[in-house]
């Protein structure tokens, strides 16, 4: 079974620029024109990677019980499968790993959500919160050592 998590980041940029700041290797990108790209990196990492770009965006999510609702204007979401040969703990650092480097090279807010269902992380005004604790981050050691929040 895969595992769908999306990084909804509030910007104006491109999605080949997001996947500049997100170090993805050149090699395995599929470039599209510029607002969609994918790259399979899931021999590897475990995980295959989406980019895309659009106008106006919606994310919805439970965060610890609580619902988030956020509309940001112009977004890049960046959609990461899991369910490669990497074993998915791993996948799942390795999956943070890029978030976290993403969230490191530029000031957006952001939203992570796995399945459309529950957030794991969000950034808005520049603080960054780790939400669902006991759903996810305390079954996966590897990914909550990665990121702080």
């Amino acid at each position: 079974m895969s595992l769908d998590y999306r990084l909804t980041l509030a910007t104006g940029l491109t999605a080949a620029q997001i996947a500049e700041r997100a170090l993805l290797p050149v090699e395995a990108v599929s470039w599209g024109d510029g607002r969609a790209l994918g790259a399979n990196l899931s021999g590897t990492l475990g995980v295959d990677v989406t980019l895309r770009s659009a106008r106006h965006g919606y994310v919805d999510a439970d965060t610890d019980g609580e619902p988030l609702e956020w509309e940001p204007g112009p977004f890049v979401a960046i959609t990461f499968g899991l369910g490669g040969s990497v074993r998915s703990g791993q996948a799942a650092a390795n999956m943070i790993a890029v978030v976290r480097r993403v969230l490191e090279t530029g000031p957006e807010d952001a939203a992570l959500v796995v399945n459309g269902d529950y957030l794991l992380v969000a950034r808005f005004g520049g603080h960054l919160v780790k939400h669902n604790h006991a759903r996810w981050w305390s079954a996966h050691p590897a990914a909550d050592a990665v990121i702080g929040g």
